[in-house]
């Protein structure tokens, strides 16, 4: 179960209605988008400065378990921390709070790709490193 406390990096969002469905609610799918952005943001923090100058990943896995609902207008936050590196790999846990209440727990994995490529290779170890010591829970290793 996700524990706000293990997460470093909290992004701090407001409900659009666009983002909801007829019951005012978050639909399912857009706790994704919310995940990607709070994982670019993430990244930032991190200390890259943009595109060109952060590791490049694609999708391999995303999941998500639904606790509770978040609402039109309120506030969120979307915790994400590195998990698990593998050799060409990260898991990144991702959990969406409101308040201390949790709504939403994911695991996204990511392959990292050769820059301009989509051809997967080695983590570099500067960005094992990097996250290592930005995150609490320091991520498990393959």
């Amino acid at each position: 179960m996700a524990v706000k406390d293990d997460f470093v990096f909290l992004h701090s969002l407001r409900v659009r209605w666009a983002e909801c469905d007829a019951q005012g609610i978050v639909f399912n799918a857009n706790y994704f988008a919310y995940y990607d952005h709070a994982i670019w943001e993430w990244t930032k923090a991190l200390g890259y400065k943009g595109w060109n100058d952060a590791p490049q990943f694609v999708t391999a896995h995303a999941e998500c378990d639904f606790k509770g609902a978040a609402h039109f207008d309120e506030d969120i936050e979307i915790g994400i921390r590195a998990a698990r590196f593998g050799t060409k790999s990260m898991e990144v846990a991702a959990a969406i709070f409101r308040n201390d209440a949790l709504l939403n727990v994911g695991k996204l994995n990511y392959v990292y790709v050769s820059p301009g490529t989509t051809q997967s290779a080695p983590l570099p170890e500067e960005f094992i490193a990097r996250v290592t010591a930005f995150e609490r829970v320091t991520p498990a290793r393959k």
